[in-house]
């Protein structure tokens, strides 16, 4: 793709850098084919190419970003399903995060937006006020036909009741079972440790007991994937360098042989946090960043590098394994989490259209209540083609929006893994059998 930016627009690292992201695109279109929201609503707009396009214009001209061009980035999931696709290797998701960064600086969003997106970046990345926010909407989720829009669809996704917080999560250190063979790092994650603490208690165990160290340093928190993808890379910021701080502290006192991340969108912004510090101006905070991103691991990936235990329950369940966008895409992990369950005994069914968004996407589900649902419903009835008896996933966001489409269990992997190697039987579980 030829493009026209002047040489003060190429002087800033981040337009160079979209500048050499255009000039890969070929035009090709092998993007739209895979692309969800093209598959739904056949607007060349809507697809990547279309969008490429769209952010070529806008970062070009220098101008404040035109209202139609907000409308279709703002439709764009993020679920790099074009990034797997593309044959030219379009570095799609650095182009687009720019493309949000302009639009959050250039135009002005209506007032009802603005305090929208104001309200998710402030309590999402923070689990004491989300869980505070949750009571809250929980209260006023019977007037919520009195609304509309993403309101409606707040409320709507509150759930009706809150486990209580975890007691392991609490704890900052985690001694391993028997001789210590490995020490890691786990996050926590933010809205993952409100509606589903079981998850990071799950990981806890399995790790420990396989003679694992599992740490949760105080000071790391948010990952900054949530104000990031809504443009605001200067919210984002501080969250990263916390948790860059955090862990560079283990890393520099007792060492760490890995940073756990079991929530995959979590894990793909920090496997980036190189990239994100690449050009700042505390040189050590960029080196920081990336030794950090070195060692960011995804929990399925982790346990497919060590040997488990051999499973001490033998599962007679059909498991529809749904591959979240984050890993499969984001991180390019497709195999782990299916091998890993297949060796457990489960009988994983591959779903149709595996590589399409279930709408979940962050807060997308939030702010594109109606498009989100679109894909939900053809996620759910891809999972029940393959008649399981429960699905698992990698990812709370898609781990919520699946379960509240359909009635089965939606659990996380490591949660099966756990189980089937000493663990508790999963609640969710239990209630169906």
């Amino acid at each position: 793709m030829k493009t026209e930016f002047s040489i003060l627009q190429l002087a800033d690292p981040t337009f160079a850098r979209s500048n050499d992201i255009l000039r890969n695109c070929v035009h090709c279109g092998f993007c739209t084919a895979t692309c969800p929201t093209y598959l739904e609503l056949g607007d060349e707009r809507d697809s990547p190419r279309g969008r490429i396009y769209l952010m070529q214009q806008m970062l070009e001209s220098g101008q404040p970003a035109p209202a139609s061009t907000v409308q279709h980035l703002d439709r764009c999931l993020s679920c790099f399903s074009c990034m797997t696709t593309c044959p030219s290797g379009v570095d799609y998701m650095h182009l687009v995060e720019h493309g949000r960064e302009y639009i959050e600086e250039t135009y002005r969003r209506p007032l009802t937006e603005r305090f929208l997106r104001g309200i998710l970046g402030l309590v999402l990345p923070r689990p004491a006020l989300f869980r505070l926010s949750l009571f809250g909407a929980k209260l006023a989720r019977p007037m919520k036909d009195l609304f509309s829009g993403p309101l409606k669809a707040m409320l709507e996704m509150a759930p009706r009741s809150l486990p209580p917080a975890s007691r392991l999560d609490g704890k900052l250190l985690h001694p391993a079972g028997g001789r210590r063979k490995k020490r890691v790092a786990l996050m926590t994650g933010c809205a993952q440790k409100v509606l589903a603490p079981e998850i990071n208690d799950a990981t806890i165990r399995l790790l420990n007991r396989h003679g694992i160290e599992v740490i949760i340093p105080k000071a790391a928190g948010c990952c900054g994937a949530l104000p990031l993808h809504m443009g605001k890379e200067k919210q984002a910021i501080p969250f990263a360098h916390a948790n860059i701080r955090a862990w560079e502290r283990e890393l520099d006192g007792e060492g760490l042989d890995a940073i756990i991340i079991n929530t995959s969108g979590c894990g793909t912004t920090v496997k980036d946090y190189g990239e994100l510090f690449a050009h700042h101006k505390d040189k050590k905070l960029a080196e920081a960043a990336s030794r950090v991103a070195a060692l960011a691991c995804d929990i399925t990936e982790f346990l497919s590098r060590i040997e488990l235990e051999a499973p001490k329950v033998k599962p007679a369940l059909k498991v529809a394994y749904h591959s979240a966008c984050s890993l499969q895409h984001g991180q390019q992990i497709r195999q782990e989490p299916k091998m890993l369950l297949k060796k457990m005994g489960f009988d994983v069914r591959d779903i149709p259209e595996s590589h399409i968004c279930c709408g979940s996407a962050g807060t997308y589900n939030l702010l594109q209540p109606e498009l989100s649902a679109r894909l939900k419903a053809r996620k759910v009835a891809n999972i029940a083609k393959t008649e399981p008896d429960l699905v698992a996933a990698g990812n709370i966001g898609c781990i919520a929006q699946i379960a509240s489409g359909m009635d089965l269990p939606v659990l996380h992997t490591v949660e099966l893994i756990d189980w089937v190697t000493g663990g508790p039987k999963p609640a969710a579980l239990k209630r169906k059998t």
